[in-house]
């Protein structure tokens, strides 16, 4: 397997579903291991939401573009989206009947930027990476200053 240039780790979360909540980032040169930790918390949203949203995000903050990019998340809803072409079809149907289709159109705007290919990691199971974006997308929605996520919370 070619080596990645970029290592994404992401976790989302909320304290009920809905609730509020949050997600956390890592992003990791390859070469050198050096990493940047990012969060964010919203005052009502969902867990699948937090767990698509910080891929988006985690894609918008890599400023070259055409890296490799490996993305590590304990969400099969993204995992299986993306790698089983599901949101490709969804897209075609114009997410008729999706959950979410907003950040699913945002993912498709931001996904062709990057040469991305994702892994699932199992959740609570002693990965370093994923308990740390876990911990950081809990306290993200544990914030005084929590974001609107106004997509969701028109509906």
């Amino acid at each position: 397997m070619e080596k990645p240039d970029i290592l994404i780790y992401t976790d989302g979360s909320s304290r009920g579903n809905p609730g509020p909540g949050g997600y956390g980032i890592i992003i990791q040169k390859f070469s050198n291991k050096l990493s940047k930790e990012f969060s964010k918390g919203f005052r009502k949203t969902t867990n699948n939401r937090m767990e698509l949203l910080a891929v988006i995000e985690a894609i918008k903050k890599l400023t070259i573009k055409n890296l490799k990019v490996y993305i590590y998340t304990d969400s099969k809803y993204v995992v299986d989206a993306v790698e089983k072409k599901w949101v490709f079809n969804w897209e075609i149907k114009d997410f008729k009947g999706k959950k979410n289709s907003d950040l699913w159109k945002s993912f498709l705007r931001v996904y062709p930027s990057q040469k991305i290919k994702f892994f699932w990691v199992k959740g609570h199971n002693n990965h370093p990476q994923n308990e740390r974006c876990d911990h950081l997308a809990f306290e993200a929605s544990k914030s005084k200053n929590l974001d609107i996520d106004y997509e969701y919370e028109k509906e």
